[in-house]
């Protein structure tokens, strides 16, 4: 079986791995863009596009340092090695995926610089068709494939929501895709808009350097964190102004940049319309367990769910397609796997979430795992690290500043213990 594995950051090294395990009988070609392995966790200092015209992929800022602790970070056999502190820097993590790559000897499979622009299904002896460019020789190449892992990760196609005014408003406009560093804001009003993670930690950080710092959020609960005095919790905003903003309790205020911590898009350049997978309001669909084209079964998305102890569910994921399309399992019928869908994304639109939060797990995370393994008949992810996920996710609200400060240990299975 020969399989296409696109982006070979922590999703599509997971792939990667347990093709050539020897457990498949597996030919396997792993397509990255940009020079070395990573992913987005590849610091470049540089924004827009880069030296081949390609939109620059990674959204890591200098100081990021995780908002997980590094015990429920690693792979389920591979764990990041033992160091004091549980929350690590991103330097940390990328060492980590490159000693991961060169431990299961990975890179003799990756094609560097090499850019996908389009996949299809084929009507030849394989069942795909792509289109490849070879950023450095400039010749675009044609492959075929028998399945396709996509891992291009999701955390690179800016959401910037279309607010009353932006159009008008005099001052920078920017997002968090494009941060690097603090020293940018150095003096000036910055509002802030989103209090997801990156937004509450790009709060923090920037008010270091910022005069004054307007987060503006809808959260129902309070955040418990105690901000810096030039931080202020503001509703959300109604309207640009040329010089400043309004919020939706009326009160205004003057801003030199607006600064947009609103997350992202899920997006696949490359899929042909062909595949059978589009992306409506954020829910990328029709998929089976989050993960599957149900149009075209050997097509899989690595790595959708977010909220997630990531590098453990790109394993299990990896682990479960690899049953199917082997012949160990066979996919349920289409009618099925559709029913399946529709009825996760009622069920959630009865607890009030909308379409865009259809692959959020948090707190659905460990029956998502138990799911994916008792279907295919996989090892399972063991509970602690759901557990610790939790934990670590209540601290971050309650204490953003000092909540890094925590090391844990994992005992077993089951239970962690906290060390400091």
């Amino acid at each position: 079986m020969k399989i296409a594995v696109i982006g070979a950051g922590s999703a599509g090294l997971a792939a990667l791995r347990h093709c050539v395990s020897g457990t498949y009988d597996c030919e396997v070609i792993c397509y990255e863009k940009t020079d070395q392995v990573g992913g987005t966790w590849v610091y470049r200092e540089e924004t827009g596009v880069d030296q081949y015209g390609l939109p620059i992929h990674t959204s890591m800022y200098k100081n990021l340092r995780t908002n997980l602790p590094k015990e429920v970070m690693g792979y389920p056999d591979y764990p990041i090695p033992d160091v004091p502190e549980s929350y690590l820097t991103r330097t940390q993590i990328l060492n980590f995926l490159n000693s991961y790559c060169d431990h299961f000897k990975l890179r003799q499979y990756i094609r560097f610089l090499h850019n996908v622009e389009l996949v299809e299904p084929s009507s030849g002896d394989r069942k795909w068709s792509i289109k490849v460019k070879d950023l450095q020789k400039n010749v675009v190449l044609n492959d075929s494939f028998d399945a396709v892992m996509v891992c291009n990760g999701h955390y690179f196609e800016p959401s910037v929501p279309s607010i009353k005014g932006k159009s008008i408003f005099q001052g920078q406009q920017l997002h968090s895709h494009d941060y690097r560093i603090p020293e940018v804001f150095a003096d000036k009003a910055v509002l802030v808009i989103g209090a997801g993670p990156s937004g509450m930690d790009l709060a923090l950080e920037i008010s270091r350097k910022a005069k004054r710092v307007l987060l503006s959020h809808h959260l129902q609960d309070p955040i418990g964190t105690v901000f810096p005095d030039n931080v202020v919790q503001k509703p959300d905003v109604k309207e640009l102004t040329e010089n400043g903003v309004r919020f939706t309790d009326n009160s205004s205020d003057s801003v030199d940049i607006v600064f947009y911590c609103t997350g992202y898009k899920y997006s696949f350049p490359f899929l042909s319309e062909k595949c059978g997978v589009r992306v409506d309001s954020n829910m990328v669909t029709p998929l089976w367990k989050h993960l599957v084209s149900i149009e075209n079964p050997t097509l899989a998305l690595i790595g959708l769910p977010f909220y997630v102890c990531a590098f453990s569910m790109f394993d299990l994921q990896v682990r479960f397609i690899l049953k199917y399309w082997n012949g160990v399992k066979d996919f349920p019928s289409k009618a099925d796997m559709l029913k399946d869908e529709r009825d996760e994304l009622e069920k959630r639109l009865k607890e009030g979430l909308q379409k865009k939060h259809f692959h959020m797990m948090g707190f659905m995370q460990e029956k998502y795992y138990d799911d994916l393994a008792d279907t295919a008949g996989i090892t399972p992810l063991p509970p602690v690290l759901t557990k610790l996920h939790n934990e670590s996710s209540m601290r971050f609200l309650d204490n953003l500043t000092h909540y890094r400060e925590s090391r844990y240990r994992i005992i077993d299975d089951y239970n962690f213990i906290q060390l400091s």
